[in-house]
């Protein structure tokens, strides 16, 4: 069944979410309506909408002007099987001591490094963007040095691969919460195929906002690989649930963002300590100095 796709973008959450919520109302009805922050630090939203039949133009055109957005990009799309692309596209990722892998290539594990199952049908949080394989490369550079937590929390935690990552290194319970319930659920599945259900918790909560986290804090480690607004205003909490000594590796950070996010932390008694740069993104490893 051919399917057709109609995006487009334009500033402000509170316009975005109002336009998507207006897509949902066309007629054809939509299958799916998607929105989000396009993370270039421009400000701008993309919504977009899948459709059975051939959307309206006159009913888009309707809600460009409405709603202040670009014009509509309107595209057929070729049947696929989305999943056996994904498959041939994603091959394995090294980072470290660390190789991400999809059950098609189970038989390409490396001896003697640790391997985490990440299957194609779950594709967002493989490990392939640039800020998941910082934030594995600076754990990697830690366990280096010799240095071991013993109380880890994932924060925005997407498929969990940085909590399966600290749980299998150091073969403890490490916390995961998302924001999602279905990303939740996901990183809860990716927990239990990687037979670490006893050990990777997952819950939802934004920040540290759940019982099981403040109960457990303050922690030796925390990842946070969100978005540089997000990693501004959890400064002040990241450092009340950083143990002394402790520390946060931060990502979701294009390089120039970097600065910004520092400085806040500053102010909260985390200072930074290393830093890797791949590509566009940035990796921070900071230590709280209290």
């Amino acid at each position: 069944m051919p399917t057709w796709s109609a995006l487009t973008t334009l500033s402000g959450p509170d316009r975005a979410h109002a336009l998507a919520e207006a897509i949902e109302g066309m007629t054809p009805e939509p299958a799916g309506v998607g929105c989000f922050e396009i993370e270039d630090g421009s400000g701008l939203w993309e919504v977009g909408a899948y459709f059975t039949d051939p959307p309206e133009a006159s009913a888009l055109a309707l809600l460009e002007l409405a709603f202040g957005a670009r014009p509509f990009t309107v595209s057929e799309l070729p049947e696929i099987d989305w999943v056996a692309k994904v498959r041939r596209d994603l091959s394995p990722i090294e980072a470290g001591r660390f190789f991400l892998y999809g059950s098609h290539d189970a038989g390409k594990v490396p001896e003697g490094r640790i391997a985490l199952l990440i299957e194609a049908a779950m594709a967002f949080g493989t490990g392939h963007h640039g800020t998941t394989q910082g934030c594995l490369l600076a754990l990697d550079r830690l366990a280096e040095r010799g240095i071991e937590a013993q109380n880890v929390a994932d924060i925005g935690c997407g498929t969990a691969v940085l909590a399966m990552a600290a749980a299998k290194l150091w073969g403890r319970a490490v916390l995961a919460s998302d924001i999602d319930a279905v990303a939740v659920e996901v990183a809860a599945a990716n927990a239990a195929a990687n037979g670490l259900g006893g050990l990777v918790r997952c819950v939802e909560a934004a920040g540290f906002d759940h019982p099981a986290l403040q109960a457990a804090a303050p922690f030796d480690l925390v990842f946070a690989n969100i978005l540089m607004g997000p990693l501004i205003a959890l400064a002040p909490a990241m450092g009340s649930h950083v143990a002394p000594g402790g520390r946060a590796i931060l990502s979701g950070l294009l390089n120039d963002q970097a600065g910004a996010v520092l400085a806040a932390c500053a102010g909260a008694g985390l200072v930074a300590e290393d830093r890797i740069v791949l590509g566009e993104w940035t990796t921070l490893t900071l230590v709280h100095a209290g």
